[in-house]
């Protein structure tokens, strides 16, 4: 099995729409900005503003631990721890004769770990510092050689409250332009799911809905290009049904003729010769019939909400008045929009073929991954694999179909997989467990 390219993987990860796209597209650079901005803050703000704080604070506790060592008066020491109080928020305390706790320290304070690098080159005694995680305050023990001198203080003092702005201003601003970007690309969006939601059912036949000339220059042009086509399809449509109209009029007005003197010439000549020229006009009619029906189309009929079931039942109904065998499985009642008489024209030129060439059918209709399939299958000859596509060419015949009694024009198939993928769905040709062929039938909800 060959290696699948990281590309592969990443193109399977990428979302499918194009509003999720756009959104990355715009998402993906904010967020890298966003990113290096944050580390260059970091760097160099929170370091060097960091390091200022703690070097004042050290540079205080050691003031003061130098004084009373150099001066050590009680009354001194509690004006100098006062001071320290009112004005540096730092809360001394000297206890005699003891020494420093044993304090592991915390590395995981990025708080404890910075005082800690500062207070080394100021303070002139062994030191440890309790962090206490959690909390709001930590304390610094110093051993000196009287005693414990402990400082506690406020941790507001070595770090600056403009990270929490910072970052507070770093997201705010991601979810505003994000969400303007979201409203924005929505709106360019909207206008061309519009055009594919009208095209798709344009291309079912269905009624689409009519398309407004909006958004971005591109897709305003699509829309036109699209309005353009379908006023040209419909007058296509309509000029060819005229046609047929007037050619089905044209021909059958002599056809009608001809069966009327055969009718004068059974009088007269008892009917000698008169049933083969029956059968040839018969023959003819049938010809042409089937000429209409492939030209023909669904012509103008529009889809509307059809009982598929039902549909089918009716079909099948007819056949089986026909001396047909017929086996018919309806899983459960499906609607759905559906021009009915192509859809029967459709079905029952397949079912037709089943018939023609088998001893009986046996027709399913069911829904399979969000679409409705009719099968259709037969106990006939069937059809070779390498021929299978051959058969749905106009006028295309099988040797095997070409017996007068049995075989066609060479247009039923060709009509029916026409007139299916005018209803959006297709039909193909299969193995039938029944020794014949399957014809399947597919159509869109």
């Amino acid at each position: 099995m060959p290696p699948i390219h990281p590309l592969h993987w990443l193109k399977r990860l990428l979302p499918r729409g194009l509003l999720a796209r756009s959104l990355l597209i715009i998402v993906i650079p904010l967020v890298l900005l966003q990113v290096a901005t944050t580390y260059v803050f970091f760097d160099r703000h929170w370091d060097v503003v960091s390091r200022r704080l703690n070097a004042a604070v050290a540079s205080e506790i050691g003031l003061i631990a130098r004084l009373i060592d150099t001066y050590p008066n009680d009354g001194l020491r509690a004006w100098a721890f006062s001071i320290a109080r009112m004005s540096q928020y730092l809360t001394f305390t000297f206890t005699p004769g003891e020494t420093v706790p044993s304090i592991a320290p915390s590395n995981s304070d990025p708080i404890e770990r910075a005082l800690t690098r500062q207070l080394g080159p100021y303070l002139p005694h062994p030191f440890v510092v309790d962090g206490r995680p959690g909390d709001t305050h930590l304390t610094v023990y110093m051993q000196t050689p009287s005693g414990v001198l402990e400082v506690d203080l406020p941790k507001k003092r070595l770090f600056t409250e403009s990270i929490f702005l910072f970052m507070f201003w770093i997201v705010a601003t991601s979810l505003i332009l994000f969400g303007v970007a979201t409203i924005f690309m929505r709106n360019q969006v909207r206008p061309m799911l519009r055009l594919a939601r009208a095209a798709d059912a344009f291309g079912k036949g269905r009624d689409a809905p009519e398309v407004r000339v909006e958004g971005a220059t591109e897709v305003r042009q699509a829309s036109r290009a699209f309005k353009a086509m379908r006023e040209r399809i419909k007058r296509q449509i309509d000029q060819r049904t005229a046609m047929l109209a007037g050619v089905s009029h044209d021909l059958r007005t002599p056809m009608t003729r001809m069966k009327l003197q055969l009718a004068l010439l059974e009088d007269s000549t008892g009917g000698e010769g008169i049933a083969d020229l029956r059968a040839d006009l018969a023959e003819m009619e049938r010809m042409i019939d089937a000429y209409l029906d492939f030209v023909r189309g669904s012509g103008t009929e529009t889809a509307t909400e059809t009982d598929l079931s039902t549909t089918v039942t009716d079909v099948v109904g007819r056949h089986r008045r026909g001396g047909g065998l017929v086996e018919l499985t309806v899983e459960r009642p499906m609607v759905l929009p559906l021009k009915r008489q192509a859809f029967e024209r459709a079905f029952g030129n397949v079912l037709g073929n089943a018939l023609r060439h088998g001893h009986r059918a046996w027709v399913r209709v069911s829904l399979r991954h969000e679409q409705v399939e009719v099968l259709v299958d037969d106990d006939g000859p069937g059809i070779p694999k390498n021929k299978r596509e051959d058969v749905f060419k106009a006028f295309y015949r099988l040797e095997s179909s070409r017996n007068p009694t049995t075989g066609g024009m060479g247009l039923g198939l060709t009509i029916a997989r026409d007139l299916v993928r005018g209803l959006g769905g297709d039909v193909a040709l299969a193995d039938s467990p029944h020794g014949g062929l399957r014809v399947r039938l597919v159509l869109p909800l």
